[in-house]
């Protein structure tokens, strides 16, 4: 392989590393718009709009529908990325105050790590555990506070809504997308599945739908279309062409964009130590990117990454 070859395909992937990261970035407007938009208290009926008008949207776009095996492969990667994780999000949101929902959130990268050994068959290097490590201090220093409180169920939640998240995403590497079938059309495959297993919860939950003003119609739409339709395309389509634990890494970006978004747009505050904190994430979420270990220090070359990934993805 040349070295503008190699070039090449580095900076391919580093392309779509960037434009995946506005995935993460994006999702950390979701507290923002849920705050200052919505009605209060309707997490689920919050994450069933979110999931299942975009996903039929996209399925009428596409007009395609999964076939045979793919049939229950997308129910599966459906429940995980979205059917699971949206309520266990919002639950952990709901019951841990002080940020240690994103903390747990952060987590992510751990478990994407722990579940690519075992699905994929890739050995976690020293620098991407480092980098894991990294990453949870911090997004801990940028949201945590004093007196934060630890509740058993909201725990439970966090981290099982950030290992099903991981899980969703490292089966979506190793499962890839059936011939002829786009990265659009499988988000529309997952965000359907994911809202048909929500619809049931939060109307047993829940109750009806509340009565929304424009300011909750606006919110909606946007969390619908840009912070669900668009930015889940943008993040399957980076999952099919990099390595699934390069791509969780980036999920570290979202407590960082919160915070971010909050100090601009809502007033909030940022001290020197959440300031910091978000140089050790971004940090954290740098040193993931690369796939060389700790004793050698040199990093696979890229275009070698993207055959491998692209083997073990079929």
């Amino acid at each position: 392989m040349t070295t503008t070859t190699t070039q090449r395909a580095g900076a391919s992937v580093a392309g779509t590393l960037a434009l995946t990261a506005l995935t993460p970035i994006v999702w950390g407007s979701t507290y923002a718009v849920t705050t200052e938009f919505l009605p209060p208290d309707r997490p689920l009926f919050t994450a069933l709009v979110r999931a299942l008008p975009a996903g039929l949207a996209l399925l009428a776009i596409t007009r395609m529908l999964p076939r045979g095996r793919w049939i229950g492969r997308a129910a599966v990667l459906g429940l995980l990325n979205i059917g699971a994780f949206f309520p266990l999000l919002f639950l952990a949101a709901y019951r841990l105050p002080g940020g240690i929902a994103g903390v747990l959130g952060a987590v992510g990268p751990m478990f994407a790590l722990a579940f690519a050994t075992v699905v994929l068959s890739e050995k976690p290097t020293g620098r991407k555990v480092l980098a894991g490590l990294i990453g949870v201090l911090g997004v801990s220093l940028v949201v945590l506070k004093g007196n934060a409180q630890l509740d058993a169920v909201g725990v439970i939640a966090g981290l099982a809504g950030a290992g099903s998240m991981s899980l969703g995403t490292v089966l979506t590497k190793r499962w890839g997308r059936p011939e002829g079938v786009g990265p659009l059309a499988m988000t529309g495959w997952q965000l359907t599945a994911g809202g048909l297993f929500i619809a049931p919860l939060a109307l047993i939950i829940e109750g009806a739908p509340p009565a929304m003003d424009g300011r909750a119609v606006g919110g909606y739409l946007y969390l619908a279309v840009i912070g669900t339709a668009v930015a889940y395309w943008i993040w399957f389509r980076g999952i099919s062409k990099v390595s699934a634990t390069s791509v969780a890494f980036l999920g570290l970006l979202s407590p960082v964009s919160a915070a971010v978004i909050g100090w601009v747009a809502l007033g909030q505050a940022l001290t020197p130590l959440q300031v910091s904190g978000m140089v050790v994430a971004l940090g954290g979420t740098l040193l993931g990117q690369f796939t060389g270990s700790l004793r050698t220090g040199k990093p696979a070359p890229a275009a070698e990454n993207v055959l491998v990934e692209t083997a073990s993805s079929r």
